[in-house]
């Protein structure tokens, strides 16, 4: 039996920790956290110690799949696959135009750099812009906050140095995403609270992160834009807020402090249904607490619960009027390794358009936007007839059968499609629909680097990996013997050559941050001659890397670099602000003081329901696998004991979780973390409509739960997906 061990990067999530894989003849047999890997020293959490399982899934596609005309799949090689699909889009692009082909990708195209940057390549060389992607049904507002902000130059502050921070609907300790970094975030937010840091939660639910807080704030569900503003005017009329920095470096505090005036410490208590003085104290205890106080960040329960765009931009505004951005001679939080180097100063990069631009979709008046094309809006564009109409849909990593809004309407637009091609690991419930199933490889079985969990920074803050880290490794293992796989960034290569197209792939680092990198986006000619290797094309892509790739290679278990860059002076010609007091968004709170807050006492819909992290799962991946889910493949309806007493249920009963748009079926379970008023479920689970009946071994789908029409961002498209009003009864609903 031949047994070796190599160092690894698990990319299930952006975190990308370095790993310990183990491999006895040719199969992934144990994956464990490095300790000598600089960074993670040794942690690993349960989704990357799963891996072999996920490798050796029983489920998994070791050949692409083609769906026949009865409904059955039968084997077919990639080439033959590539061949009939490229004949297909050239049909439908002849036929209905460009804009009748659409792409979708998905958080499991993260592992595969090349992946998302080759499909966008492709979409850009058909002339198609209806490119979407997983950003804009999570936190799409974060992209479109910098935009009517800025971005503050200097970076963020460093978490490990800050003596304060906020969290709003989020636990990082589980998604390891936002606020507190990702690289083992228990051991670092422990070492935060010993050196004195602390840390206040906004949260409805006692969540992993919330425990460890020095203050909890347990509001009713959908009240986060109207506490942040409370916080605001707080900081702002007890004269809290950073005046020298506000004089220098900021506009529009005046319009601000008009704008939140309204929200007073008695309201929003009010409102929220929350202690007044806790509430005071949280407000003053972020502003005023240590020497070097922190930021603010919302994640995607915050997000998820309408006005996510204002709620971001409100985050950041509270940040900026106390000042809480790295200043002139102290380190840079995040310098680059594997991205080119960068100057990073003591002022703004003014905001800049976001929004209400490029490509206008046929529904709801939304358009492209910073963060992308309206995901939400995709199904409508499929379903609408009429010039436009979107008729193939190629979906890299994404599962939107599990993972879209209104998941009946879905049902409705893929089973209408002319050609709907998946790239996946196994018959998920969108492939189950699918045209075509192409194979690809798994992530051990590609090379890996960790510029993706840098390059995230440009996105939002409180993101991105704070130490100049950078960790390339080689394949761990090979396909699995008489398999016909393939990298899914040579799909699309494939694709090209077949249709004729000469492609320019951009090693694009979006959401704004492109807009201010001092180096240029690196332009990849791929014509039909190109024949590159994934790890040549890695190469290329950190051809400008402040750490060169081959010294990047030469350490495989990662390492730390000898970079000590500090924030420099503000030019002395500089005259950029950041905009705390932009119009459109500020507008919204209008909007948010007409709300009936008494909307929680609607006898028909007594509960809200909010969204809630998985630590075993990242979305859809790995439910049906028993060394994630542990003998429970569902996703509970988390409900607190008293609201079950009071309803007569049990623990593991059948029931019907019904919202004003739709109903399904759940397991319920007592959860005394939840206010009384508050259920709780997990995302991306469940079957198709017709399979709910198997609900024990696949669990519900809240995107049922969900139009998509009715209250969504003006902005992103971004429906309603948490403080959903919804009622819970005993027994399942046919």
């Amino acid at each position: 039996m031949a047994t070796t061990t190599k160092p690894g990067i698990c990319r299930i999530c952006s975190a990308h920790c370095g790993v310990i894989a183990t491999v006895t003849d040719g199969k992934l047999t144990k994956v464990t956290g490095d300790p000598d890997n600089p960074m993670f020293q040794g942690y690993s959490c349960a989704k990357g110690r799963a891996l072999p399982e996920i490798h050796n899934n029983p489920h998994r596609l070791l050949r692409s799949r083609k769906r026949a005309p009865d409904g059955s799949y039968a084997d077919i090689e990639a080439e033959r696959a590539m061949d009939e699909i490229a004949a297909k889009l050239q049909e439908l692009i002849a036929t209905h135009g460009p804009r009748s082909v659409a792409m979708y990708l998905g958080t499991n195209g993260l592992p595969y750099p090349a992946s998302a940057l080759m499909g966008n390549a492709f979409m850009r060389g058909i002339e198609s812009p209806m490119f979407f992607t997983a950003n804009t049904i999570d936190q799409p507002g974060k992209q479109i906050a910098l935009a009517a902000h800025g971005h503050w130059l200097g970076g963020d502050v460093n978490f490990h140095e800050a003596d304060s921070w906020l969290l709003v609907g989020t636990n990082p300790l589980v998604s390891k995403a936002i606020g507190i970094p990702g690289q083992n975030p228990g051991q670092g937010l422990r070492t935060a609270i010993a050196r004195g840091m602390k840390l206040i939660v906004i949260d409805p639910r006692r969540s992993q992160t919330a425990a460890k807080a020095a203050i909890h704030l347990q509001p009713r569900p959908g009240q986060d834009v109207a506490i942040l503003a409370g916080m605001i005017n707080l900081v702002i009329t007890e004269g809290l807020f950073d005046d020298r920095f506000i004089t220098e470096h900021v506009a529009g505090f005046d319009e601000l402090a008009r704008a939140v005036a309204p929200f007073t410490p008695a309201y929003v208590a009010a409102r929220a249904d929350l202690i007044q003085q806790e509430f005071v104290d949280a407000a003053r205890l972020f502003a005023t607490h240590g020497d070097r106080p922190g930021m603010v960040n919302a994640g995607t329960g915050a997000n998820f619960a309408r006005h996510g765009s204002l709620l971001e931009y409100l985050c950041l505004c509270l940040t900026t009027i106390c000042g809480r951005w790295q200043r002139a001679g102290e380190p840079v939080t995040r310098p680059n390794a594997m991205m080119p180097a960068y100057t990073a100063k003591a002022q703004a990069h003014p905001p800049y358009e976001g929004w209400g631009y490029g490509e206008q979709l046929r529904v709801r008046g939304l358009t492209d936007a910073v963060c992308g094309m309206p995901t939400a809006a995709l199904a409508d564009e499929i379903l609408l007839e009429g010039e436009g109409q979107v008729k193939a849909l190629i979906c890299i990593g994404g599962n939107p059968m599990a993972a879209w809004p209104d998941q009946r309407k879905t049902l409705r637009a893929l089973e209408s499609l002319e050609l709907l091609v998946t790239l996946d690991t196994e018959m998920s419930l969108t492939s189950r629909l699918a045209d075509y199933v192409i194979a690809p490889m798994m992530q051990m079985e590609t090379p890996a680097m960790t510029m993706g969990s840098e390059l995230i920074k440009y996105y939002t803050s409180g993101t991105g990996i704070p130490a100049p880290y950078a960790q390339y490794t080689e394949r761990v293992l090979e396909p699995p013997p008489d398999s016909d796989l393939t990298e899914e960034w040579l799909f699309f290569l494939g694709l090209a050559k077949r249709m004729g197209l000469e492609l320019w792939f951009v090693n694009f680092f979006g959401g704004g941050g492109g807009r201010f990198m001092e180096s240029p986006p690196i332009v990849l000619p791929m014509n039909a001659a190109t024949e590159l290797t994934t790890e040549e094309l890695f190469a290329q892509m950190c051809s400008t890397s402040r750490i060169p790739f081959d010294e990047v290679r030469r350490h495989p278990h990662g390492r730390i670099y000898d970079v000590h860059e500090v924030v420099e002076e503000r030019d002395a010609d500089c005259t950029a602000r950041l905009d705390v007091g932009n119009a459109g968004l500020l507008a919204e709170l209008d909007e948010v003081l007409e709300e009936d807050a008494s909307e929680v006492l609607d006898p028909d819909f007594p509960f809200r329901m909010i969204s809630r992290r998985h630590n075993n799962y990242m979305n859809s991946s790995g439910t049906n696998l028993a060394a994630l889910h542990r003998g429970k493949p569902y996703n509970p309806v988390y409900m607190h004991p008293d609201a079950m007493a009071e309803l007569g249920l049990q623990s593991g009963e059948l029931v019907t979780v019904r919202s004003p748009h739709d109903f399904i079926p759940s397991v319920v379970e007592a959860d005394d973390s939840l206010r009384p008023d508050v259920v709780a479920m997990h995302h991306a689970f469940g079957g198709l409509p017709s399979e709910d009946g198997e609900v024990r071994e696949r669990g519900s789908n809240i995107g049922r739960l969900i139009p998509t029409d009715i209250e969504y961002d003006r902005i992103t498209g971004l429906p309603r997906q948490s403080n959903i009003p919804v009622a819970v009864t005993a027994g399942v609903r046919d």
